[in-house]
């Protein structure tokens, strides 16, 4: 294929070129790379949300209007998804879930450590069934089942950003509840 603009790659894969998507990725996956590394440090990282971010664009490529450059289409999904991503990584940092469910054989635990676990699972829990019916089902459905927010949007029938705002609102809750726990102890 003759080297050609963007708008021409657009072009065709929009009239049913598959092969014009495979050079805007070749064109831009670098850059892309680049950017997503910025974000989460680390090389396995950047890769999973290049990998996302031309994912959502070959989903989305059909629609797009050229309004703005392709670059700064793809660099406005990279941000996006390198900082979900990162949200993502937080939370289970705070809350190492993975953790407490899979806690080795007991006489590898030190147990004052497995006690410590099963306590913090338990308030986990406890904060999670306290919450509100619409942040429960947001925080479970986006923390344990992975799903994205466009998708939960689909089975709760509500808008993508009241989602985010109920899993912000959610996690905020979750940790209160766990640090006032901590500090009556």
């Amino acid at each position: 294929m003759i080297e050609r603009s963007d708008n021409e790659l657009i072009e065709l894969f929009q009239n049913g070129d598959d092969s014009a998507f495979n050079h805007l990725v070749l064109r831009y996956q670098q850059k892309v790379y680049w950017v997503a590394r910025r974000f989460v440090n680390d090389h396995d990282g950047a890769d999973d949300v290049t990998q996302e971010v031309f994912c959502k664009v070959y989903e989305s490529l059909r629609e797009f209007r050229n309004e703005s450059s392709v670059y700064t289409w793809l660099y406005r999904i990279t941000v996006n998804i390198a900082l979900n991503s990162l949200r993502r990584q937080k939370v289970r940092e705070f809350f190492r879930i993975d953790e407490m469910y899979e806690l080795e054989d007991e006489d590898a635990v030190a147990p004052d450590e497995a006690l410590e676990q099963q306590e913090q699972k338990r308030l986990i829990e406890e904060a999670i069934a306290k919450l509100p019916e619409k942040q429960k089902s947001v925080f479970v459905l986006r923390y344990y089942e992975e799903l994205p927010y466009e998708e939960i949007s689909k089975v709760l029938k509500t808008s993508v950003g009241g989602l985010k705002a109920n899993y912000f609102h959610a996690v905020k809750k979750i940790q209160e509840y766990v640090k006032r726990a901590h500090r009556t102890r």
